[in-house]
């Protein structure tokens, strides 16, 4: 039987682009208010022309504010936004895609964000938005949370506060230190966790990659075996999903590396574990950081990776990953996975 929503949809097919272009708009002044228009047409990839028509028509119908510091959304317009999310995503096949990638890739949930993160950066505050959402759902019976570094982690860090839900926590990171950039390292990012929500957290100072009379030494040290209990110990991993290649420059592997990671067939990279187009574990690296068979023992994992780019990476990890796993990824990351599935 069909539906009010599809009817409109069939007799008004022009309405749905309408729609998600209004929604997108007010979605991401929420994000990012207050904002000013160029800085709000250059998130969303479009003229400021159009930034300009869009927000003059919400801000005359009470959706959005506009003052000397910029544009934030009103109270009606949450309201209405929080109203339009689903018929938004029924309209534009999200929830469809949801229910899709759920099933094929075996998962407890997938958690679609509407955007490309290759083409629009800040899609990765909406992804950190959908992640901080989950960490609350699944933190009520959790002590241990582990993370990971990049990007992607560090804009869930950012968009975490204080909240009732988020209580005695020990943010712990889940992986020595790996590039040059601090912010990013997964140190830093476990600190901005629990700085944001008013917990604890613990870090480990040693590079990520070690050789093996290094490894050898250093497991051995008080501090490096008590890091390695509390991963026995963790009840939720947060964790990015990396391209093989991607992770080997960011690594400063050398060339002989990469042409062996490629002659290996390894696709995706998590947890200094490369896997291939099945799934399987064809290289790791030598870490003291978090280990897989740890992360397949937690109780919630989440994972988050968006951008087209990502999603042979997204789909070889999962034909190994944890059942458990929620996967919070966007809109163009689900179209190609769905595209290569096909």
């Amino acid at each position: 039987m069909t539906t009010l929503s599809e009817a409109q949809l069939k007799i008004m097919p022009e309405v749905s682009e309408l729609l998600h272009t209004r929604y997108r708009f007010l979605q991401m002044i929420e994000m990012l208010g207050p904002i000013g228009r160029r800085g709000l047409a250059d998130n969303l990839s479009v003229a400021e022309r159009e930034a300009r028509k869009e927000t003059d028509l919400l801000r005359e119908q009470g959706l959005i504010v506009a003052s000397r510091s910029g544009m934030r959304i009103s109270e009606l317009g949450m309201e209405v936004l929080e109203v339009l999310k689903p018929l938004v995503y029924e309209w534009s096949g999200i929830s469809t895609m949801e229910k899709q990638l759920t099933r094929i890739l075996g998962i407890q949930k997938v958690i679609i964000v509407d955007g490309d993160l290759d083409e629009i950066p800040s899609i990765k505050s909406l992804l950190g938005l959908e992640a901080t959402k989950q960490l609350e759902l699944v933190a009520g019976l959790s002590k241990i949370v582990a993370v990971t570094g990049g990007s992607t982690l560090a804009a869930i860090a950012d968009s975490l506060t204080p909240s009732e839900k988020l209580t005695d926590l020990t943010f712990i990171a889940a992986r020595g230190g790996m590039g040059v950039e601090m912010r990013l390292q997964a140190n830093t990012i476990a600190a901005t966790f629990a700085g944001n929500t008013d917990n604890t957290y613990r870090t480990l100072y040693l590079p990520e990659h070690l050789s093996e009379t290094a490894y050898n030494a250093i497991i051995q040290e008080p501090i490096v075996k008590e890091m390695i209990e509390l991963y026995d110990q963790t009840d939720v991993v947060i964790h990015g999903i990396g391209s093989a290649l991607e992770m080997a420059v960011r690594r400063d592997s050398s060339e002989q590396e990469k042409q062996a990671l490629l002659e290996s067939g390894a696709i995706s990279e998590a947890f200094g574990y490369y896997f291939d187009e099945q799934g399987n574990a064809v290289q790791r690296i030598r870490t003291v950081g978090i280990q897989l068979e740890q992360v397949n023992r937690c109780k919630s994992i989440i994972a988050v990776a968006g951008g087209k780019n990502k999603a042979k990476a997204i789909l070889s990890y999962f034909k190994h990953g944890a059942k458990q796993s929620v996967l919070i990824t966007d809109s163009a990351a689900a179209e190609e996975m769905l595209h290569l599935l096909q």
